[in-house]
């Protein structure tokens, strides 16, 4: 019989959750190729939503097809996955690697939502993943 293990568990009295609301502008660039929107980065988050305008910026880092653009769907969210859970689910969800480049046609806007843990919450990664 295997035991349950609390692999994210806050401490008695712990604080809420982490979440974190933030407003991107990534105005019209007369020359993108001498500008970046935002730097290749990945979210320390255990999970980031983002909401895309209709004009397109976010790029991923897939494998050896270099970075690819993720087009805006309407009434879509992009789901990241966070540090955090990669290292919770021992590697089975991967980190996203990412950047937001700027085009010289459309102001781009975003909203992404930070989620996380509280700061005083005990994490680990899952002992084993089936």
């Amino acid at each position: 019989m295997r035991e349950d293990v609390k692999w994210f568990k806050p401490n008695n009295g712990s604080k809420p959750p982490q979440a974190l609301l933030q407003l991107n502008s990534y105005p019209v660039c007369p020359d993108p190729s001498r500008a970046m929107g935002l730097a290749p980065h990945t979210d320390s988050s255990l999970l980031t939503l983002l909401y895309q305008s209709n004009t397109s910026g976010l790029q991923v880092l897939h494998g050896n097809s270099g970075w690819v653009t993720v087009p805006p769907l309407a009434g879509a969210l992009v789901v990241n996955v966070g540090d955090l859970m990669h290292i919770l689910s021992n590697g089975r969800f991967k980190t996203t690697l990412h950047r937001a480049v700027v085009n010289k046609a459309e102001h781009r806007i975003s909203v992404a939502y930070f989620f996380g843990p509280s700061r005083d919450a005990k994490i680990s990664p899952l002992i084993e993943v089936d």
